[in-house]
């Protein structure tokens, strides 16, 4: 092809432009005048908001309704409650704080930093109590990791219940935790005096009514472990443990004690309240396991959803969700739309971080056929997301932990959506 039949830049872009509105539908017809464009608009029209109108940033109005929902028939009182992330609603991977899940057994208490101690005793060299002040001083570390509650998606064993991501699988949030390594204290305490650390456990405990008391084995508190005073880059909020958290990655939320005020080296399990009677897994038999802190790989489509229907007709359609694992890595996620019969890799948007939220893509043109849309995750150890068949088949009916099945959602030809089960 001569230099003349080449096509420019700036026609290849008109071109690429025409197709595209005669795909999406978005672009108004030739010759249509769009108002929005040719009329003069009231925000273009006068001034808008000083700098000092909002000291601390909020959301705008229109987008209200990105909010943590409860349900108000799942627990007996707010006060030991959950409200549940919009997940279906944001996109990327990092959860903003005021989205993030609240998981409380005796209420979100106020707790000044000035008022703050942190207690580290038993089998120690030298117990100690740090002030918020004395923790800023050590060496610090950033983060990324997620937080889970055991149940999420616990209401979906029996069948499909929620209708939206938001209430199947909304109890858990992906934040930037800065703090200090639990090793760096239980180090700076000394543990010549608990011997060999081999069969040694620490038991964390939280400063408000209930302690949410739980056994931590030594091996994974000195792992990666963190106390945690700041998640995203600000001061935690209140309901998320202000001022001080603690951080165990990738095992079940449960763990992750807020209003952190104690840590005690022990030579055995502590057996709380929340370690034995809550936070085991009930098999068929009625045998329970414990020690199930890990919270294995797991995916969600976000969009489309029951709360994320399409709205927009056929054409391009962005299928898009978030994997996770507790074990390290995700490396792939596949997605079908036939209920499994047949699968797609999807796209991650960017490599797999160690317990942390992936976002997936796939990208496809939908042109209204019906859908039964579900992914699966695999991780860095070749774990693979089962189904809730599966996973009924080795625990039974009587969890209500522990739910990493894949999930089912229906999309109709007019691009409603519903939670369905396929297993």
């Amino acid at each position: 092809m001569s230099d003349l039949q080449k096509p420019s830049r700036r026609a290849f872009l008109r071109g690429s432009a025409a197709a595209a509105a005669g795909t999406l539908g978005a672009a108004a017809s030739a010759g249509t005048p769009d108002p929005l464009i040719t009329e003069l608009q009231d925000w273009t029209s006068g001034l808008g908001d000083g700098v000092d109108a909002t000291p601390y940033g909020m959301p705008i109005e229109f987008e209200k309704d990105v909010v943590r929902r409860t349900v108000p028939w799942l627990t007996a009182d707010p006060i030991s409650s959950i409200n549940f992330t919009p997940i279906h609603a944001l996109d990327g991977t990092i959860t903003p704080q005021g989205c993030a899940f609240e998981r409380h057994h005796s209420g979100a208490i106020e707790l000044r930093k000035e008022d703050y101690r942190l207690m580290i005793n038993g089998l120690v060299d030298r117990p100690l109590v740090f002030s918020y002040a004395d923790l800023e001083r050590f060496p610090r570390e950033q983060h990324v990791y997620f937080c889970e509650c055991a149940a999420n998606t616990g209401m979906e064993w029996a069948g499909a219940q929620l209708n939206g991501a938001q209430y199947t699988h909304g109890m858990i949030h992906n934040m930037e935790y800065t703090g200090v390594s639990l090793r760096t204290l239980l180090e700076e305490a000394g543990l010549d005096a608990a011997g060999d650390l081999g069969d040694k456990w620490v038991y964390v405990e939280g400063a408000d009514a209930s302690s949410n008391g739980r056994s931590i084995p030594m091996e994974k508190a000195l792992d990666d472990v963190l106390v945690a005073f700041k998640a995203n880059g600000e001061a935690l909020r209140m309901e998320h443990g202000y001022p001080v958290r603690l951080v165990v990655p990738g095992w079940e939320g449960n763990m992750w004690v807020k209003w952190l005020r104690r840590i005690e080296v022990t030579d055995m399990a502590v057996q709380s309240r929340e370690e034995t009677s809550k936070y085991t897994d009930v098999l068929e038999d009625g045998t329970a396991r414990k020690w199930t802190w890990v919270m294995d790989a797991k995916s969600v489509i976000t969009s489309p959803s029951p709360q994320a229907p399409i709205t927009h007709g056929h054409g391009p359609l962005v299928i898009t969700g978030l994997a996770w694992s507790g074990q390290g890595k995700i490396t792939r996620v596949d997605v079908s739309r036939d209920g499994g019969v047949t699968w797609e890799t999807a796209r991650l948007a960017a490599p797999g971080t160690d317990k942390a939220l992936t976002r997936f893509y796939l990208d496809i043109d939908w042109q209204g056929e019906e859908m039964l849309l579900q992914s699966r995750a695999m991780d860095e150890t070749g774990y693979i997301q089962p189904t809730k068949e599966q996973l009924r088949e080795v625990r039974g009916l009587n969890s209500i932990y522990h739910n990493n099945c894949i999930q089912t959602w229906h999309v109709t030809p007019e691009g409603v959506t519903e939670n369905v089960e396929v297993s």
